[in-house]
């Protein structure tokens, strides 16, 4: 695979910033969240304007290398013709809000907690960009390499022993 610009999509939780992560250190390219480009506040979720959040992606887009990552298919899907790898990482809900619970450290009352783990749960049922359907819209239609990992162990295999051609 090459992987020199790499774009991670997946639900929430799945695992996208533990792999982009690595996968960035080992190419030694740098990592975008979507995240911090969604969020001008992601503590008091708090959006930042959409045409400000894709003018700071595709500027990250421009680079030669890069690893970008989020669940945000209506960014993704204005990056995917610069990227030459797509992961998705199509891990099921259950295991997505587990693992979502493990890694906040907040009360389990937490209003933004809750949201988040609703938001998890219903990946498969939503209708927007950000949901199982659109993601597999735009896995089905990439043309250049690409992965779709299921499960925990196949993507630690994958961060473990990526498969390049740089």
């Amino acid at each position: 695979m090459d992987l020199a610009r790499t774009l991670i999509i997946g639900n929430s939780g799945s695992g996208k910033s533990w792999l982009a992560e690595r996968l960035a250190a080992h190419l030694k390219a740098p990592w975008v969240d979507l995240d911090s480009i969604h969020w001008l506040s992601d503590e008091h979720s708090i959006p930042r304007p959409r045409a400000e959040a894709l003018g700071m992606a595709r500027i990250a887009a421009d680079e030669e290398r890069w690893v970008i990552e989020g669940v945000y298919g209506w960014i993704i899907s204005e990056l995917i013709h610069r990227a030459t790898a797509l992961i998705w990482l199509c891990v099921e809900d259950e295991s997505c809000m587990d693992n979502i619970r493990q890694r906040e450290k907040k009360p389990s009352d937490d209003e933004l907690l809750l949201a988040l783990l609703e938001w998890a749960g219903s990946y498969r049922l939503r209708e927007d960009a950000s949901g199982f359907s659109a993601h597999r819209h735009l896995f089905e239609r990439f043309s250049g390499s690409k992965i779709k990992l299921i499960h925990r162990a196949d993507i630690t295999a994958f961060a473990d022993h990526p498969r390049h051609a740089n």
